[in-house]
């Protein structure tokens, strides 16, 4: 008996190490895990610094899309509440200022248009405020919870007749489309009043020009907002800061003047001066420029640029309850941290590290909310106290669980013209040291953007299926300075890729990259380098272009870019030889050698489809092989989560391919 009883003992310990194996260990990543992936945003903190609601975005598989409800988690972090939850998005979020009620916006209840809902704090079913018979852009409750400044955009009526066929559009303004938003006619946004009681809506702003980001002043008797005013707003990027009174009639005052653009006011809570980011350069287009933090009186004068020798793009300003210092993020070589300016000009970092921070707000002395992410984990809420971070949220803890992700480091490769690069690699989870991997160089675009320390979905995933994967921050990207983000102007297709082939250089030279297993890709921006990388050096043996173009001629007129290409490059008929040397990835397509695989969404006004077919064409043509992928009524950003999963599928099977030796 006794032996019997030790055997079943034995058995039974044998189980249980088996069965904690089991649920200890850890699997790679895999395109179906999108479906997995929530998403988390637009953190808002309660009046008494108690709450904070947020978005969690998530995919219905049955129905193929996001949807959106809201959360709220305790300050402390103990306690998380589910406010939302049903087949309709909920966004928006926002606590009237008295704490009675939490906002948010949704088209639920079968609304062609989104509405404002309100939430009772002390329970019930959520009510609809409004009913806006035009698009809501924006929304900002007064300081006394009694009114609310709402952005809307003027009515659209080309398709209101019985029939529902839209009338033709009719375009006579300079920049005529726009990615999501398609042909653009005549109409503005415009700023109103909405009183909670009564349910009136007062116009604060008419006319030709548009009116957005309004703030109130802390004492509710003013609004500061945004504007571009000048003579053609689609022209130039001119905006400046105004006040006005907020009741109807009031007159507006234009308190800057910069010829550059004035954006984000945030009205300081003593009320004496707003905060806002000003453009470093005053070109009629900015893209390669960096937002200096400004703080101006509320009556205007002379602006105090507070980050301008910096060098770093700032953004999100945010008062210190005290009014005396301004919280920012800044994006500096791959991180983006927390800093705080104070009005007397010191300048002090708060959190960092190798790691992304974004959104936030003040809640008391020396404590902030914030969200942040790393490498390792997607982006959750965190307390910055005192320099110090503390998690709120756990949104990502299942998604993690299973998971075994790789590893990331930076590192720095130098150019053939001497130029300092920064990277990051990822290394697939297990990687024994020396041993060589096909490797994806997987391109960012922009180009005025950076890789960061943050969680990266489709690098870890193309990492999960063997291969070393690169991103690299050629010149044209910021977080390095104004002179590096600047190197590219209308010299596109040069320093990216010797920056590109510098970075090669070095893992091959590191023993981290098989030098006859490299592959390249990207979207947007990145798609262009890819092919213009492709078209310049063959010693890549794969590549995936999304969502790029070649031939830049022949987007003049049929993308959203005009002002940047009329300003950057001079007018195709006044400066034909420059358009035509930055088009030579498609007027030298017969150097390129690389099998390609091309995509692009059906429906993109920034980079249209006709980018990708025209290479696709030349390849076919050339005999190279070739792959066209389109995909339907998306946008440049595919937000379908089959498409995005397709997406990655397909990534892996061509460079599997060609880089692996497998069969499609």
């Amino acid at each position: 008996m006794t032996n019997r009883l030790l055997l079943i003992c034995l058995l039974a310990l044998l189980g249980a190490g088996s069965m904690a194996q089991s649920v200890t260990k850890k699997r790679p990543i895999n395109p179906k895990d999108i479906y997995r992936l929530h998403a988390i945003s637009d953190p808002q903190l309660s009046p008494d610094g108690k709450w904070i609601t947020y978005n969690v975005s998530t995919v219905d598989t049955t129905k193929d899309k996001r949807n959106t409800d809201l959360w709220m988690v305790s300050w402390d972090g103990n306690e998380s509440v589910q406010l939302t939850n049903g087949p309709d998005s909920e966004s928006k979020a926002r606590f009237s200022p008295d704490g009675k009620y939490i906002s948010f916006v949704s088209s639920r209840q079968g609304a062609t248009k989104g509405q404002i809902w309100l939430m009772d704090r002390r329970g019930g079913e959520a009510k609809k405020l409004t009913d806006l018979k035009t698009d809501l852009d924006d929304y900002v409750w007064s300081p006394d919870s009694k009114k609310i400044a709402l952005v809307l955009r003027d009515p659209d009526y080309a398709d209101s007749a019985k029939t529902k066929v839209r009338k033709p559009y009719v375009l006579d303004r300079y920049h005529f489309k726009a990615d999501m938003r398609g042909y653009l006619e005549k109409g503005a946004t415009h700023l109103y009043l909405y009183d909670i009681a009564t349910k009136k809506i007062d116009t604060l702003t008419t006319g030709i020009h548009d009116e957005t980001s309004p703030v109130w002043s802390p004492d509710g008797s003013q609004l500061a907002f945004v504007s571009n005013r000048t003579d053609d707003p689609d022209r130039n990027q001119n905006t400046d800061i105004y006040v006005m009174d907020a009741r109807k009639g009031a007159t507006m005052k234009q308190i800057t003047t910069w010829p550059g653009s004035d954006n984000n006011p945030v009205w300081s809570p003593d009320g004496k001066r707003i905060a806002y980011l000003r453009s470093t350069g005053s070109a009629n287009f900015l893209m390669y420029d960096q937002p200096i933090l400004a703080v101006i009186g509320r009556d205007g004068g002379e602006p105090t640029l507070l980050s301008k020798s910096l060098d770093r793009p700032v953004r999100n300003p945010k008062w210190a309850k005290d009014s005396q210092a301004i919280g920012v993020l800044v994006q500096d070589d791959r991180q983006t941290y927390v800093g705080q300016h104070t009005l007397d000009g010191k300048f002090t970092k708060l959190a960092g590290g190798n790691r992304a921070f974004s959104d936030l707000e003040a809640v008391s002395a020396g404590n902030w909310l914030t969200q942040m992410s790393d490498p390792q984990t997607p982006a959750e809420l965190y307390a910055v106290e005192n320099g110090t971070t503390r998690r709120l949220t756990h949104v990502h803890d299942d998604f993690l669980a299973p998971l075994e992700l790789a590893t990331v480091e930076g590192f720095t490769s130098k150019s053939k013209d001497g130029a300092q690069v920064s990277s990051i690699l990822y290394r697939p989870a297990g990687t024994l040291a020396g041993k060589k991997l096909p490797t994806i160089f997987y391109i960012h675009g922009g180009p005025v953007s950076q890789d960061e320390f943050s969680f990266d979905l489709t690098r870890q995933l193309l990492a999960a299926g063997g291969y070393a994967v690169v991103a690299v921050n050629y010149r044209g990207s910021n977080g390095r300075g104004l002179d590096y983000t600047k190197a590219i102007y209308a010299d596109w297709g040069n320093k990216e890729v010797l920056d590109i082939l510098g970075a090669a250089d070095y893992v091959v030279e590191k023993g981290i990259a098989d030098p006859e297993r490299m592959g390249i890709g990207g979207w947007s921006y990145g798609g262009i380098l890819t092919n213009y990388t492709i078209a310049t050096d063959t010693r890549f043996k794969a590549a995936a272009s999304g969502a790029g173009s070649s031939l830049q001629l022949s987007m003049y007129g049929s993308d959203q870019y005009t002002n940047q290409y009329e300003t950057e490059l001079g007018a195709p008929w006044k400066n034909t030889d420059k358009w035509l040397k930055l088009s030579y990835p498609f007027l030298k397509a017969d150097r390129i050698k690389t099998p390609t695989l091309f995509m692009a969404s059906e429906k993109d006004f920034n980079v249209p489809v006709a980018g990708s077919e025209q290479m696709f064409q030349a390849l076919r043509s050339l005999g190279i092989p070739t792959q066209l992928v389109i995909y339907p009524g998306q946008f440049h950003g595919i937000t379908v989560p089959s498409y995005q999963k397709d997406r990655v599928d397909r990534y892996l099977q061509w460079f599997d391919k060609y880089l692996k030796g497998k069969t499609l």
